[in-house]
C-alpha cells in the first residue's frame, strides 16, 4: 500500500542516518546499530520477507556503526574504526564476496591496497550502493568499486568485479562525496589547486600524445588556427575511424575523454593574459548514441561557460542512419532553433537555415548533408573562437560577420566534395550523426548569446579585464590554514556509468565506462550530488539544485531540454539545502519563510486510493515543477532527507529548548545571505565590470576581491553549517566560533574597501554606469539594497547596499546569544559563545563607527576647496577633526594668515591660503603646554624638522584636539590605521603615544638630510636607537642614532660614479661623524683599518694599498693626524721591496728611520722631505758600511767613510747612488793586525739613528690609555677605568649575543669570567699577585677588553714590522728592545689598574708561600717565579711572547746563522759514533756510565755498540726547549734536565753525591749532543736577551751558563 503522508519510524533511540533503498530501508541509530525495514528476501529464516517494523541487524550489535547505505537490493554499513560490511543480493558481486549468490547477514568486506607494499588495507569513510555495483570512499578520498557494469568505472570488461578495485581515474584527485544511481555513479571531486609554479606561457603540445594543439591551416584567403587536436592517447568506446575530411586529412580514432586531469578549476582568473591549458575533458565534446525515438536532441546550453578544448576527446560512432522520422523530427528542431537563433546575426546565416529546411524531405544522406553545414559551421566557430584572443573587442563583431558570410561558400563546396568521396563507402562508413550533433550543440552554445560575449571566450574577456559571470573573479586562491575546518566550493562533479537517459550530464546519451567531468557543473560550488534509479541532482552553496537524465514523471523538476545537461529546477527563490532521489522522484529539503525548513517534491505521483499494480504506476501524474508538501509543517525540524525506490524519508530533531532551532535559523540566515552575496556579484557587479568603469576602477576591483573573498567565506561557513546540521550537534565544532578571527579580519579588510570606495565618491562615479546598465530606475539596484527609505539617490543607495554585510554580523552575535540561552550560564559553550558573540557585536559596532567616519570624510571633501582635494585626497584617508571654526590657531601667526588645521587618520595638515603642509602622524609628537603661568591653552607640536606651538580656543578644545591627537599617533603606530580592529573590551587604551616610537620619515629641509629618508626608531622627533637613512644620490648609513646624528656602530655606504663602485665605512661613530674605531674600503681599492676623528683618518691605523698583483700594492701601519700619516709608522712598499721604520710627517717621511731592502741593503739615519737626507749609516749584505751624509734616496753626498767587510775603510767626500759608480776623494786606511785600538772605536754601533723603541706605538698605547677614560698615560682615576673595562665588556657581551656566531664557547666563558674585577685592598701578597695575574692572562686573550685589543693591536703592528722584508738579521736588537718596551709600558697600565702592585724588581708583601702557578699558556711545567719580585717580563711575557715569538726568532736565526752551521756541523759529526764511545771521548768518567739501560721497558745491557740510549730521558727533556717560548719556560726546561741527569747517577750510584762542574759538564755536554737542538744558539741568545734580571745569579742562572758553554764548546770542538 502506498502512504502520501509521513508515518513516524518507532526506535526506542533517535535515528542518526536512513537509507532507503528500492523496496527495503536501513536506519542507523544512536549507539551506533542498525536496523533494516520493508521487504528482505534475502533474509531465509522470516516467515515472511516483509519486515512492517525495523529489525535490528544483531550481527553488526558489537561494532559501532557510522555510515550506512542501501542500494537496490543490498546494503552496505561502515564501522567506526573504517571497517564495511555489506549484505543482500550478490549475484552481480555488489557486496564484494566472491561465491554467494545471497548473503543474509552482514558480512565483513576488506579493502586492500594491492600496490602498497606490504599491501594496505584501505579504511572506508563511506558506502554507496546502486542496482549491481558498490563505491566505496577512501580515507584517503580515493573511489573503490566493484560488482557489475561501466558504472563501476575500472579498465575492465569482466564482470562481476568481486573484489573492490581502485577508481584509477580519479586517483590523486580528492573525492568528496559519491553517489549511485541504477546503473550510473557519481562523485564530487575536490578542484585540483592551480599550479604553485611559475605560470609558464601556455603549452603547445598535449600532454599525452606530444602533438600541437595549435594547428595554422591556410584556406584560400584567410588562415585558420586550430585548437581541435584530438588526442589518439586515452579510453576509446568505438574503434570505428571517423574521417575528418574538414581539414582534408583523415584523424586517428578519437577516443572519449583523455587521461589528461584538469589542469585549473575554472574560476580561477590567470596572472598571465595567455591562455594556460585547459582542462582536457570537453562536455558536448561526446558523440551521442543515435537515438531511436525523435526525443534527445541537443540544445545550446546556456549554463555552461565552454573553454576550449585542449585535448579534444570525441568517439566516433560507426551506425546506420536512424529512421526518417526521427530525423525530420530532429532537423525541424535544429533549423527552428537555429533560426531563432541567428536571424539577429547575417543574412547569410539565414539563408543557409532556410536552405536547410528545403532538404527536409530528401533522403537521410540529405539531411546528413545538412548537418555537415551545421557541423562545418560549428568548427567555424571554434576556430574563429580560437583566433579571438588576437582581436581587440571591437573588431570582433565584425570580424564574426565576414568570416561566416565567406566561409560558408567554401563549406558547401567542400563538403559535396566529401559526400561525393563517401558515397561508395556507405556501406562500411558514414558519418556518424552522434558527431554531427555534438559538432552542432557546439556551436549553439558558442551562438548562444547576442553579442557572443559573455560566452566566447573566456580567455578575450580575461584579456580585457572582464570576468566570467559566475565565480567570484578577484578573490584570491585560497584563504589561510583555516579553510582546512571549512568545505570547499571549488568542486566538480564526475560521472560515468550507463548515460541512455542522459543522466551523466555530458549533453548525449553515451556511456562513460570512465569518469568524465561534467564541465557544465564547474565553478557552480556543488556541494552534494543524489543519482536517483535514471536521474542525478547536484545542490550548489547557493542552495539551487541542478538535475539531469530521465524525466518522465517530472522528477527533474522542470521542463528544460536536453534533459541530457545539468539544468536548475524550477524552485524561484526558495534553498533549497538537501537533496534525495528515488527511482522516479526527488525530494528537497529548503528554507521556509519561518525558521521551520519545507519539503518539496517532484516525480512520480501515486494515488492513495486503492493498491496499483506496477503498470499502472506508469500513468502517474507528472508533476511539471516541485511542488511543496503541505504535511511539512507537521514534521518540525527536518535535519536530512533521504529518498529510494519509490520511498521518501526525513530526520526530524526534536527542539529541546529551542536549541535546534537557533541552529536551524543560524544555517538558514547564513545561507540566504550566502545567496545575497552571490546576486550582488552577479547581477551588480559583474555587469558593471563588463561596461569598463574607467573611475575609481582599482578600488572598484578591490572592493569586488573583498567581497569576493567575503563572500567565499560565507558560502563555505553556510556549507559547513549545513553539514553541521546534518551530523554532529556539538557547539563546539562551529567555524564561526573556533575561527572567529577569520571572519572578523575578512568583514574589516571588506568594510576598509568599501570606506575606501566611498571616500574618494566612488558610488557618485558608480551612478551613472548603474543608470547605464540597469536603465533610469536602476531596480535591480534598489530591490538588492533593501532599502526602506524612499526617493533616495542612487549613490546614497549603492553606498547602503555595500554596508548590507555589517548587518548580518550584528545577526550572528543575536544567533549566538539565542544558542547560548539553551545552555548552563556556568558552562564552558555558554562562556564561549557568550564571548564570540561580543566579539561580533563590538565589530560591528566598529564598523558602524568607521562608516560613519568614512561618510564624514566623504562630506568634508565635498566641502573642501578643490585644488587642495585633489592632492590630500587619498582613500585610506579618514577625517578626525578640523579646526573651520577657528577653534585652533598658530601662536604668533599674521593677522591676515589663513591657518587651517586637519586631522587625518595618518597626518595632521596645515593648510594656508594655497598652500598645505603634511606632518605625518607617526613622526608626531605633541604635548599640553601648562597653563598656570601663561594663561593660554596650547599644545606644543614638534615634528622631525619644525616645531610649532597650536592654541586652543578654550580647555574644552585643547584636550579634545590632545586626545585625538594623541590616539591617532597611537593607531598609525599600531599600524591599524582605518582597518583598526576594535580594541578588546575591558583593556583600557593608553592615553599617551610613546615618546620612543619606529617609523619612516622623509626629510625635506635639513641641509645634512635633504630628500633622505629614514626608517628606524625614534625619540621626541629625532632620530635615536637603529636606523636606516637613505639619500636620493644612494649613499646610505645603517647603524645607531643618537639625538638625531649618527653614534655608536653605523655602516655607511657612498656610492662612487666614476670608479663605477663605493666608498663604505664599517665603524663607530660620534656626534654624525667617524669617531673611533673603524674600517674603510675605499672604491679605488685601498682599505683602512683603525681609528677616526670628526670623519678623519687620526690616531692608530693601517692603510693597504692595492692588491698583490695590482698596481703598487703597499701597506702603512702606523700613526695618523687629521688625515695625514704623522708619527711613527712602518710603510712597506711591496713593489719596491723597501720597508720604512720611522718617522712621518703630514705624509711625508720626516725624521729618523731604517729602511729594509729586498736585497739585504739597511740603512738608518735621518728623513727629510720624504728624502734620505742628513747623516745615516747604510750596509749591504756582504757588511759593506757607509756612514755619512745623503742626500736623496739610496744617494751619497758629502762626507763619509767606507768600511770595506774585511776591514779596510776609506775616509773622505763621497757622491753618486749607491750600486752604481761612487764618485770619492779621501784617504783609504788599511789596518794592521798590531795596530792600536783605533778600529775598536770604528765598530760600528747600530740603532743609534733609528727610532727609539719607547718612541714606537704611541698611539696604539694612548688609544689604550684612552679607553680606560685617561687623557695621557697614567693621567686619570682607577676606579672610571675600571668602568669603563665594564661598559667594554658588556657591550660587547650584547653584541656578541645578537650575532653569537662571532665568538667561540671558550670565548664566552672567558668573558663572563672577566666580569669579576679582582678586588683587593692592602699590600699585594703572593696569592693576590696570582689573582691579578691569571686576570692578565684572561684580559689579554680576548680583544673586546682593551688590554687585550691593546695586545692585539702590538702583535699585529710587530709582525707587520718584522716579518718579509723586515726579517733582517740586523734588526734583532731593535726587536727585542721593542718587546721590553712592550714590557715596561704594559706594566705600567697594570700597575694603574692594580695601584697596590709594586713597582719593577719591587718585593712581594709576605714571604713567597709557594712557587709560582702553572704556565698560563698551558704548559705542565712548573715556572720558577722569583718568590717575591714582582717583575714585568714574569707577569707579561707568557702572554706578549708567544705571539711575537715567529717573526722574534726568525731574526735570532739570521742573527745566530753561522755559528749554529758550524755547531750543526759538529753535532751530526759526534752523533755518528755509539754512546759508550762518545761519553769516552767528551771525557765523563767511568762510574757515570750507565751499565744498563731501559729499552721499551725491558732492561738491556749497554754495549760497545748502543747508541742513543744512554741518558735518554734527560735527551727528551732538552728536546722540548724548542717547544716553549717564554725564557722562564726554557730555563725551567733546562733544570728539568739537569733533575733527570742527577736521578739517572743516583741510580747508578746508589749513594748521595754532590756534583762538581767538572764531573757535570762533560755529562751535560753528552745530552746536549744528543738533544740535536737545530737552532740552539737562537734559543741561548733569546734566553740571554729576554732572561728576567732577577734569575741570572740564581740556581737557574749557573744552569743557563752551563748550556751557553756546551754551546760554545761544541762550536769550538776540533776533532780528529
Amino acid at each position: 500500500s502506498y502512504s502520501t503522508t509521513p508515518e513516524r519510524v518507532l526506535l526506542s533511540r533517535p535515528v542518526l542516518q536512513a537509507a532507503v533503498g528500492a523496496r527495503h530501508g536501513v536506519l542507523l541509530v544512536e549507539g551506533g546499530q542498525v536496523y533494516s525495514f520493508g521487504e528482505l528476501p534475502w533474509k531465509q529464516n522470516q516467515t515472511s520477507s516483509v519486515a512492517t517494523e525495523p529489525v535490528l541487524e544483531a550481527v553488526l550489535s558489537e561494532q559501532r556503526i557510522v555510515f550506512v547505505a542501501a542500494g537496490s537490493v543490498h546494503s552496505g554499513v561502515v564501522t567506526e574504526d573504517g571497517g564495511m560490511h555489506m549484505w543482500g543480493e550478490n549475484t552481480h558481486g555488489q557486496c564484494g564476496l566472491s561465491g554467494l549468490s545471497v548473503i543474509p547477514n552482514p558480512t565483513p568486506v576488506g579493502v586492500l591496497d594491492s600496490e602498497a607494499t606490504p599491501p594496505q588495507t584501505v579504511k572506508i569513510l563511506k558506502v554507496a550502493c546502486g542496482d549491481q555495483h558498490t563505491l566505496a570512499l577512501s580515507a584517503k578520498h580515493e573511489v573503490w568499486a566493484w560488482g557489475s557494469g561501466c558504472q563501476l568505472g575500472l579498465n575492465t570488461s569482466t564482470f562481476p568485479v568481486w573484489k573492490p578495485q581502485k577508481v584509477e581515474h580519479l586517483a590523486g584527485r580528492h573525492v568528496l562525496q559519491v553517489a549511485c544511481g541504477a546503473a550510473h555513479s557519481l562523485a564530487l571531486v575536490r578542484c585540483l589547486p592551480p599550479p604553485q609554479e611559475p605560470r609558464n606561457p601556455p603549452q603547445d603540445k598535449c600532454g599525452q600524445c606530444h602533438q600541437m594543439l595549435y594547428t595554422m591551416t591556410d584556406k584560400e584567403d584567410h588562415v585558420i588556427i586550430s585548437d581541435g587536436h584530438h588526442c589518439p592517447v586515452g579510453v576509446e568506446l568505438d574503434s570505428d575511424e571517423t574521417t575528418s575530411a574538414f581539414e582534408g586529412k583523415s584523424s586517428p580514432t578519437e577516443p572519449v575523454p583523455s587521461i589528461k586531469p584538469a589542469s585549473e578549476p575554472q574560476n580561477e582568473v590567470p596572472a598571465s593574459s595567455q591562455e594556460p591549458v585547459e582542462p582536457a575533458i570537453e562536455d558536448s565534446a561526446e558523440p551521442e548514441a543515435p537515438p531511436t525515438n525523435g526525443e534527445a536532441y541537443v540544445e545550446a546550453s546556456e549554463t555552461s561557460t565552454p573553454e576550449p578544448d585542449s585535448c579534444r576527446a570525441t568517439g566516433g560512432k560507426s551506425s546506420p542512419y536512424p529512421d526518417e522520422q526521427a530525423v525530420k523530427a530532429y532537423l525541424k528542431r535544429l533549423s527552428d532553433h537555429a533560426l531563432a537563433e541567428h536571424t539577429t546575426k547575417t543574412p547569410s546565416t539565414l539563408h543557409s537555415a532556410q536552405v536547410s529546411l528545403r532538404h527536409n524531405s530528401v533522403t537521410p544522406m540529405g539531411s546528413a548533408l545538412n548537418n555537415l553545414v551545421v557541423s562545418c559551421a560549428s568548427a567555424v566557430g571554434e576556430r574563429v573562437v580560437s583566433t579571438y584572443e588576437a582581436l581587440s573587442l571591437r573588431k570582433v563583431i565584425g570580424y564574426w560577420v565576414s568570416v561566416f558570410s565567406s566561409f560558408y561558400t567554401v563549406c558547401l563546396h567542400v563538403l559535396e566534395e566529401r559526400l561525393r568521396q563517401e558515397e561508395p563507402m556507405q556501406g562500411k562508413k558514414s558519418s556518424s550523426l552522434g558527431d554531427i550533433r555534438e559538432e552542432e550543440a557546439e556551436l549553439s552554445r558558442r551562438l548562444s548569446l547576442p553579442g557572443l560575449l559573455s560566452q566566447v571566450s573566456p580567455r578575450l574577456l580575461r584579456r580585457t579585464s572582464r570576468h566570467r559571470a559566475r565565480a567570484i573573479p578577484l578573490a584570491p586562491g585560497g584563504i589561510p590554514e583555516a579553510d582546512a575546518h571549512l568545505p570547499s566550493l571549488q568542486t566538480e562533479v564526475w560521472s560515468w556509468g550507463c548515460g541512455q537517459e542522459g543522466q551523466l550530464g555530458h549533453g548525449d546519451l553515451l556511456p562513460r565506462p570512465q569518469p568524465v567531468c561534467v564541465k557544465s557543473l564547474n565553478g557552480k560550488e556543488v556541494l552534494r550530488v543524489a543519482a536517483g534509479a535514471h536521474h542525478s541532482l547536484a545542490l550548489t552553496a547557493q542552495s539551487q539544485v541542478f538535475s539531469w537524465g530521465c524525466n518522465t514523471s517530472g522528477q527533474l523538476g522542470h521542463m528544460e531540454s536536453p534533459t541530457t545537461l545539468p539544468h536548475l529546477t524550477k524552485v524561484y527563490g526558495i534553498r533549497v539545502w538537501d537533496i534525495g532521489a528515488g527511482q522516479q522522484h526527488t525530494l528537497l529539503l529548503a528554507d521556509g519563510d519561518c525558521i521551520q525548513p519545507i519539503l518539496y517534491y517532484s516525480g512520480q505521483q501515486v494515488k492513495e486510493v486503492m493498491e496499483q499494480t506496477e503498470e499502472e504506476e506508469q500513468t502517474g501524474e507528472y508533476t511539471q515543477q516541485p511542488v511543496l508538501l503541505p504535511f511539512c509543517m507537521n514534521l518540525g525540524y527536518v535535519s536530512s532527507v533521504g529518498a529510494g525506490g519509490q520511498t521518501c524519508a526525513a530526520l526530524t530533531d526534536r527542539n529541546v529548548m529551542g536549541f535546534i532551532a537557533s541552529l536551524h535559523e543560524l544555517a538558514a540566515a547564513e545561507r540566504k545571505f550566502y545567496c545575497k552575496l552571490s546576486n550582488i556579484n552577479s547581477l551588480l557587479l559583474q555587469p558593471l565590470l563588463k561596461l569598463g568603469m574607467t573611475v575609481c576602477v582599482w578600488l572598484l576591483q578591490n572592493l569586488i576581491g573583498r567581497l569576493g573573498r567575503l563572500s567565499q567565506l560565507t558560502g563555505q561557513n553556510s556549507a559547513s553549517l549545513t553539514s553541521f546540521l546534518r551530523r554532529s550537534r556539538d557547539i563546539r565544532g562551529l567555524v564561526i566560533l573556533d575561527d572567529a578571527h577569520l571572519f572578523l579580519d575578512t568583514y574589516s579588510e571588506y568594510c576598509s574597501a568599501v570606506g575606501d570606495l566611498l571616500v574618494m565618491g566612488g558610488f557618485q562615479a558608480l551612478v551613472k554606469p548603474c543608470h547605464d546598465v540597469f536603465g533610469k530606475g536602476a531596480e535591480v539596484v534598489q530591490k538588492l539594497s533593501e532599502c526602506s527609505e524612499e526617493g533616495l539617490p542612487l549613490a546614497d543607495v549603492l553606498a547602503h547596499l555595500f554596508y548590507l554585510p555589517i548587518k548580518h554580523l550584528h545577526e550572528y552575535g543575536r544567533l549566538l546569544l539565542k544558542l547560548a540561552t539553551c545552555y548552563e550560564v556556568s558552562s564552558v559553550d555558554y562562556q564561549k559563545l557568550q564571548d564570540a558573540c561580543s566579539k561580533y557585536e563590538s565589530m560591528a559596532l566598529h564598523l558602524k563607527r568607521r562608516r560613519k567616519e568614512a561618510e564624514y570624510t566623504l562630506h568634508f571633501w565635498k566641502s573642501f576647496p578643490g585644488k587642495m582635494t585633489d592632492s590630500l585626497r587619498k582613500p585610506s584617508r579618514r577625517l578626525i577633526c578640523e579646526s573651520s571654526n577657528k577653534a585652533l590657531t598658530l601662536q604668533n601667526a599674521g593677522r591676515f594668515s589663513v591657518n587651517w588645521f586637519i586631522l587625518f587618520n595618518d597626518a595632521l595638515v596645515h593648510a594656508q591660503f594655497s598652500t598645505h603642509h603634511v606632518f605625518p602622524l607617526a613622526t608626531l609628537w605633541v604635548e599640553p603646554i601648562s597653563e598656570e603661568n601663561t594663561g593660554i591653552f596650547g599644545l606644543k607640536v614638534t615634528s622631525p624638522e619644525e616645531s610649532f606651538t597650536l592654541l586652543a580656543s578654550c580647555p574644552a578644545e585643547k584636550a579634545k584636539w590632545l586626545r585625538s591627537i594623541n590616539q591617532a599617533v597611537e593607531q598609525a603606530l599600531s599600524g591599524l590605521g582605518h582597518d583598526g580592529i576594535p580594541p578588546s573590551t575591558g583593556v583600557a587604551q593608553r592615553a599617551d603615544p610613546p615618546i620612543s616610537r619606529t617609523a619612516s620619515y622623509t626629510f625635506y629641509k635639513d641641509s645634512r638630510l635633504k630628500e633622505a629618508m629614514y626608517e628606524g626608531r625614534w625619540v621626541s622627533g629625532k632620530p635615536n636607537g637603529w636606523g636606516v637613512v637613505k639619500w636620493p644620490d644612494e649613499r646610505m648609513y645603517t647603524g645607531t642614532f643618537k639625538n638625531g646624528l649618527e653614534d655608536g656602530f653605523g655602516d655607511y655606504v657612498v656610492p662612487n660614479k666614476n670608479l663605477n663602485s663605493c666608498d663604505h665605512y664599517q665603524g663607530q661613530w660620534k656626534d654624525g661623524k667617524m669617531h673611533g674605531f673603524g674600517t674603510f674600503r675605499y672604491a679605488s681599492g685601498e682599505i683602512y683599518e683603525g681609528s677616526f676623528q670628526d670623519n678623519m683618518r687620526h690616531g692608530h691605523g693601517m692603510l693597504r694599498s692595492g692588491k698583490l698583483n695590482s698596481t703598487s700594492p703597499s701597506v702603512f701601519i702606523g700613526q695618523w693626524q687629521y688625515d695625514k700619516k704623522s708619527g711613527y709608522g712602518v710603510f712597506d712598499d711591496i713593489t719596491r721591496g723597501e720597508k720604512y721604520m720611522g718617522m712621518w710627517l703630514d705624509d711625508q717621511r720626516q725624521g729618523n728611520a731604517v729602511v729594509v731592502t729586498q736585497f739585504g741593503l739597511y740603512y738608518e739615519g735621518a728623513f727629510s722631505n720624504n728624502k734620505m737626507m742628513g747623516n745615516g749609516v747604510l750596509l749591504s749584505e756582504d757588511d759593506t758600511t757607509f756612514e755619512g751624509e745623503f742626500s736623496e734616496d739610496w744617494t751619497l753626498n758629502g762626507k763619509g767613510v767606507l768600511t770595506m767587510p774585511n776591514g779596510d775603510y776609506i775616509e773622505g767626500s763621497f757622491s753618486g747612488v749607491w750600486g752604481t759608480g761612487l764618485k770619492m776623494s779621501g784617504s783609504y786606511y788599511k789596518p794592521s793586525l798590531y795596530d792600536s785600538d783605533k778600529e775598536k772605536d770604528h765598530a760600528l754601533k747600530l740603532g743609534r739613528l733609528a727610532v727609539h723603541s719607547e718612541e714606537k706605538w704611541k698611539a696604539v698605547f694612548l688609544e689604550c690609555w684612552n679607553r680606560l677614560g685617561c687623557d695621557s698615560p697614567g693621567q686619570g682615576q682607577t676606579t672610571t677605568a675600571w668602568d669603563n673595562i665594564a661598559v667594554a665588556l658588556t657591550a660587547n657581551r650584547r653584541q656578541q649575543r645578537d650575532s653569537p656566531e662571532l665568538l667561540s664557547r671558550s670565548h664566552h666563558k672567558t668573558l663572563e669570567s672577566l666580569e669579576f674585577i679582582p678586588q683587593h685592598v692592602g699590600p699585594v701578597t703572593l696569592e693576590v699577585y696570582h689573582t691579578i695575574r691569571r686576570y692578565l692572562v684572561k684580559a689579554c686573550d680576548t680583544p673586546l677588553h682593551p688590554l687585550g685589543r691593546l695586545v692585539e693591536t702590538l702583535v699585529s703592528v710587530y709582525r707587520m714590522t718584522y716579518v718579509g722584508v723586515g726579517a733582517n738579521r740586523r734588526l734583532l736588537p731593535q726587536a727585542v728592545n721593542e718587546i721590553k718596551s712592550y714590557l715596561s709600558r704594559i706594566f705600567q697600565l697594570v700597575r694603574f689598574l692594580f695601584p697596590d702592585l709594586p713597582e719593577e724588581g719591587g718585593s712581594l708583601a709576605d714571604p713567597p708561600k709557594a712557587k709560582g702557578g702553572s704556565d698560563p699558556a698551558g704548559k705542565q711545567l712548573e715556572s720558577p717565579k722569583p718568590g717575591c719580585v714582582v717583575s714585568s717580563s714574569a707577569l707579561l711575557l707568557p702572554v706578549l711572547l708567544p705571539r711575537l715569538y715567529p717573526p722574534l726568532f726568525t731574526l735570532y736565526a739570521l742573527e745566530k746563522e753561522k755559528e749554529d752551521d758550524v755547531y750543526w756541523e759538529c753535532v751530526l759529526r759526534l752523533n755518528k759514533q755509539p754512546d759508550l764511545a762518545l761519553l769516552a771521548f767528551l771525557g765523563v768518567q767511568q762510574k757515570f756510565w750507565p751499565v744498563t739501560v731501559t729499552v721499551h721497558g725491558e732492561k738491556q745491557q749497554v754495549l760497545s755498540s748502543t747508541k742513543d740510549a744512554c741518558f735518554a730521558s734527560a735527551v727528551e727533556t732538552l728536546q722540548q726547549i724548542s717547544t716553549t717560548f717564554t725564557p722562564s719556560d726554557k730555563l725551567q726546561v733546562i733544570q728539568l734536565t739537569f733533575e733527570e741527569i742527577t736521578q739517572e747517577v743516583l741510580a747508578l750510584l746508589k749513594q748521595d753525591f754532590l756534583w762538581s762542574m767538572d764531573d757535570l759538564f762533560p755529562v751535560f755536554l753528552f745530552v746536549v749532543l744528543r738533544a740535536r737542538i737545530r737552532n740552539l744558539g737562537s734559543e741561548v741568545s733569546l734566553i740571554e736577551d729576554l732572561m728576567d734580571p732577577c734569575v741570572q745569579h740564581g740556581e737557574h742562572g749557573i744552569m743557563f751558563t752551563t748550556l751557553k758553554a756546551c754551546y760554545y764548546q761544541i762550536q769550538h770542538e776540533k776533532i780528529t
